[in-house]
């Protein structure tokens, strides 16, 4: 299943390094995040829960960007 959020996020940078903290979350098969549309593309693995595992993404992204947002 694949869904997108839309995101908030001050620079491209710390964008790419969320991309990358989501796809090692567990229940996330592939991540993408573009910068300048402020979204967040997220496949998830089969038999996953989108709201559990976008818990998980949106605690690892927070520790990159204490100040970003993840709409879910």
């Amino acid at each position: 299943m694949k869904k997108t959020y839309k995101i908030e996020v001050d620079c491209a940078n710390c964008a790419a390094k969320m991309e990358e903290a989501a796809r090692k979350t567990e229940g996330v098969k592939d991540a993408v995040v573009n910068f300048m549309t402020l979204k967040m593309k997220v496949e998830f693995e089969d038999g996953a829960d989108p709201k559990e595992v976008m818990e998980r993404v949106f605690r690892a992204c927070r520790k990159i960007e204490p100040d970003c947002e993840i709409d879910f």
